[in-house]
């Protein structure tokens, strides 16, 4: 027990002491760069989640919290990620190379029945992490360069506490509580060349707020251990308020980024109920016990309106379109540890909540991944690294926008064990 702590603090620590989420220019908008709600066996199966429910007894979903039938021992997870953009626009064929890694995952789940299951998680929600700099010679003169500035920064966090109950051998309830909090900052610099002061228009973001999801699973299990798995969520709600400052306001910089001589031209306080959207997904997966899945799934998000540097902007209605599965050779050969490795595969297209300039900024991607069991590993006492890959793009070239391609990496670690389970001798 004591080196499943030791080597979960040491993974915790590596990825919390490189923290450095996400860095892509269209996380200016809104409240930032969305991650993707899941853990790294999830996501290298493109995202299928809704009508996931694992074979085994050592995995808690909680991206759907009724999926979590099968779960019977206590299970630990440390999960993070690695993320690599490459970025490319025609506009002054500018190109560049951003790279991440950060703490994506700290869960803990245990049975308190046979029926009730319970999980808690930790992982980020969203970032803010850009740097952009314009120029343009002014059109009545030449010799003034006009330059923008566009920097952002922040994250935001969520703890989840997910309860799933089996109604019936078929049927099974959940819901999950969603506590997110964090600060935002985005900041547009603009300057000319010979003034000495510098327009600056700024929004911060201060979040304390909760939201719900409910989850609903169906199996029915077939002949020749074949399953058929239906699954649908939905995310309401928002109890809480997004706080933004928007200050308009000139001044200038001593050394460093110290401000001198700040006049307010304009501040305003406002309270947003509406930055998280209502969310709602369908699953469907066939399998055999213990052997292979498939799944399908399609996710849906409401646009909402939201305040960006003094103007309302509005993110469109997205959807997400997934498929993926696992295969697993043969889990009691024990003469071959690769037939023991569980392989996993997927792909996704997402229709993004983003229009600019009059092109949606949509995402797809193909993902892979492997569950490795630790060699005394057991199916009763299944502790595992998983390791993912996703390759993909988002955005385009189109109307001088920004081509983003990218390779992410996530690796995790699950240990699982009956912590609590009741002695029957002293």
């Amino acid at each position: 027990m004591k080196r499943i702590f030791v080597l979960s603090s040491v993974v915790a620590g590596y990825f919390l002491n490189a923290q450095s989420i996400g860095n892509s220019p269209y996380g200016a908008y809104g409240i930032g760069d969305v991650k993707y709600d899941n853990t790294v066996d999830i996501s290298s199966m493109g995202g299928i989640s809704t009508a996931y429910i694992w074979d085994f007894n050592n995995n808690f979903n909680f991206r759907n919290p009724a999926a979590n039938t099968n779960l019977e021992l206590t299970t630990l997870k440390v999960e993070g990620a690695n993320e690599n953009n490459y970025y490319k626009s025609d506009y002054n064929n500018m190109s560049s190379t951003k790279h991440s890694t950060y703490l994506s995952n700290i869960t803990i789940a245990f049975p308190i029945s046979k029926k009730i299951k319970f999980g808690m998680g930790f992982q980020p929600y969203s970032s803010k992490s850009y740097n952009v700099l314009t120029t343009s010679q002014l059109s009545n003169n030449a010799d003034i360069t006009e330059a923008h500035h566009f920097h952002g920064d922040g994250t935001l966090n969520t703890v989840q506490a997910a309860f799933s109950y089996q109604v019936s051998p078929e049927f099974a309830l959940g819901l999950r509580s969603n506590f997110y909090f964090g600060k935002l900052y985005d900041i547009e610099e603009a300057s000319f060349t010979g003034a000495e002061l510098i327009s600056g228009y700024s929004n911060s973001y201060r979040i304390e707020t909760f939201n719900f999801t409910l989850g609903t699973t169906y199996q029915k299990k077939l002949a020749n251990d074949h399953k058929l798995t239906l699954g649908a969520t939905y995310t309401f709600g928002n109890t809480g308020s997004m706080k933004n400052i928007y200050t308009n306001s000139t001044y200038y910089y001593l050394l460093g980024d110290t401000k001198a001589s700040e006049t307010i031209i304009e501040e305003k306080t406002t309270y947003d109920k509406k930055f998280l959207p209502q969310e709602a997904s369908l699953g469907l997966g066939y399998g055999h016990d213990t052997k292979w899945f498939l799944g399908a799934q399609v996710d849906y998000k409401k646009g909402e309106n939201f305040n960006f540097l003094g103007q309302t902007l509005a993110y469109q209605d997205s959807y997400r379109y997934s498929v993926g599965g696992w295969y697993l050779p043969n889990f009691n050969n024990f003469r071959s540890y690769f037939s023991r490795v569980i392989y996993r595969y997927g792909a996704y297209y997402e229709k993004g909540n983003l229009q600019i300039n009059g092109t949606n900024i949509n995402k797809y991607a193909i993902t892979a991944g492997v569950t490795l069991p630790f060699q005394k590993s057991t199916i009763n006492r299944m502790n595992s690294i998983d390791l993912g890959l996703e390759l993909g793009k988002r955005g385009t070239l189109d109307n001088n926008m920004i081509r983003q391609n990218f390779i992410n990496l996530r690796v995790g670690i699950n240990f699982a064990d009956k912590w609590f389970g009741k002695r029957l001798y002293n």
